[in-house]
């Protein structure tokens, strides 16, 4: 479970949400050199080694919580690796270098490079198995939605927090077969479904703002690792999330156990999964409806990041400058 945070929100440093920032621009100036191409390994890897190389950097005594995957199946960021330069506060980093491979390597729009910090032990160390999932922005009052109701209930429910029909509620879901008992729930209450076909930390995060995203709830099944980072948003933007560990055979439920995580049907918050003094950014890789992507001129390469921090409650846009040769700064 998510442990006392070791450090408070203070010893998070204003300069280090730059600092931060310039990790997840780095993985998607790298990454984007292989939009199109159709190597999903190739821009992972190249997204991977550019963001290390900057939390190498980092002036923090950092440790990987949500990474690449354990130290057996990824050869950097892995899940427990220690990085940063070994000074500074303790922190948990949640990275995901390039979320959405499979729409960087068709070039297709909502590719993004997120990474994420906060104090030693605010971050839920989450196993590499499926998450059920439900989240909404922020302004309506606790509970909601729930993730044990049927999908139609939370449809209609959240419906009357926002005091429109349900008709007018979009909810986007996966484009998997494993949803299709959902979508149909959703539609049969009335909502729009708006299917995605990858990246579901950028679909929770549009919920944070559904006047400009049209997108009011997510619903599904997807990595929970991917949940903690989209809590570690909605803890600084606001709304509600539940996620439940999909533990499916008896090795991921040892698994879980080995990450102290013991009760199998229990739902986890937002404040669940990401506490403390949380920092997060994300910078687009292909252009999407969350943040644009990265521009690769001859000269100069620009990238929009958005970055946001819980403890001030402030949302900012950098839009960077780069110059194409010589130092990345």
């Amino acid at each position: 479970m998510t442990q006392q945070p070791e450090t408070d929100a203070s010893q998070i440093d204003r300069y280090l949400t730059l600092e931060l920032a310039r990790a997840s621009e780095r993985a998607a100036v790298a990454a984007a050199r292989f939009r199109g191409r159709g190597d999903e390994m190739a821009a992972d890897l190249a997204a991977a080694e550019a963001m290390r190389e900057e939390l190498l950097r980092l002036p923090v005594r950092g440790r990987v919580v949500i990474g690449e995957g354990d130290a057996d199946a990824a050869p950097l960021l892995y899940v427990g690796e220690e990085i940063g330069a070994g000074v500074g506060p303790r922190v948990d980093l949640g990275v995901a270098a390039l979320e959405g491979s499979t729409l960087c390597a068709k070039d297709m729009p909502g590719s993004i490079s997120v990474a994420a910090m906060a104090p030693a032990g605010s971050l839920l160390h989450a196993p590499d198995v499926y998450m059920d999932k439900i989240a909404i922005g922020p302004g309506y009052p606790e509970g909601a939605i729930d993730l044990d109701r049927d999908p139609g209930d939370n449809v209609r429910a959240l419906a009357i927090a926002k005091g429109v029909r349900p008709s007018e509620i979009t909810v986007s879901i996966l484009d998997r077969p494993r949803h299709a008992e959902i979508i149909k729930k959703c539609r049969n209450a009335g909502a729009c479904v708006r299917l995605i076909t990858d990246g579901d930390v950028a679909a929770i995060i549009l919920t944070t703002h559904p006047s400009e995203t049209g997108v009011d709830m997510y619903l599904g099944r997807g990595g929970a690792a991917e949940g903690v980072l989209a809590a570690c948003v909605l803890r600084c933007a606001g709304g509600q999330m539940q996620g439940r560990l999909a533990l499916e055979n008896r090795d991921q439920i040892a698994q879980a156990q080995r990450f102290g995580l013991l009760d199998p049907r229990r739902k986890y918050s937002v404040g669940d999964m990401a506490a403390g003094d949380v920092v997060v950014c994300v910078t687009g890789v292909t252009a999407g409806p969350l943040v644009g992507g990265v521009s690769l001129g001859q000269t100069t390469i620009d990238t929009e990041t958005i970055v946001y921090r819980s403890a001030t409650g402030t949302i900012r846009r950098i839009h960077a400058m780069h110059r194409a040769a010589g130092k990345f700064d």
